[in-house]
């Protein structure tokens, strides 16, 4: 996985602490390629602030909530394996913009998969 870098980084912790860039000129897109990431539920596994069950995906250690994709898509979300309950894996393709991941591609990996 690559390390986000400059004000990719500095967005993401804007949006960790509530923060937003004063204008939408400001948001810096970082494209991600094809990386192996964790992906769970933002609130229930990876302790992100927001009000019901949502897809997230962990990259170098920053969650972002994922656009793209739901987390229902991929199964039922509060299964013994489901997002809710279990940190997965994910090949994923992508750019974080303005503080989330907007999935161009989306692949769970089987349950005994580990990173690379």
């Amino acid at each position: 996985m690559r390390n986000l870098t400059g004000s990719v980084c500095l967005l993401a912790a804007l949006s960790l602490c509530g923060c937003k860039p004063a204008s939408t000129a400001q948001v810096v897109t970082q494209q991600t390629g094809y990386q192996t990431v964790e992906a769970a539920c933002g609130e229930c596994q990876f302790g992100m602030e927001g009000s019901g069950c949502d897809l997230a995906v962990r990259i170098d250690d920053v969650a972002y909530f994922v656009d793209g994709t739901a987390i229902d898509d991929h199964g039922d979300a509060h299964a013994t394996d489901g997002f809710c309950n279990a940190i997965r894996y994910a090949k994923v393709k992508g750019e974080i913009v303005a503080g989330r991941f907007r999935a161009s591609e989306f692949e769970l990996l089987p349950d005994d998969t580990e990173p690379n």
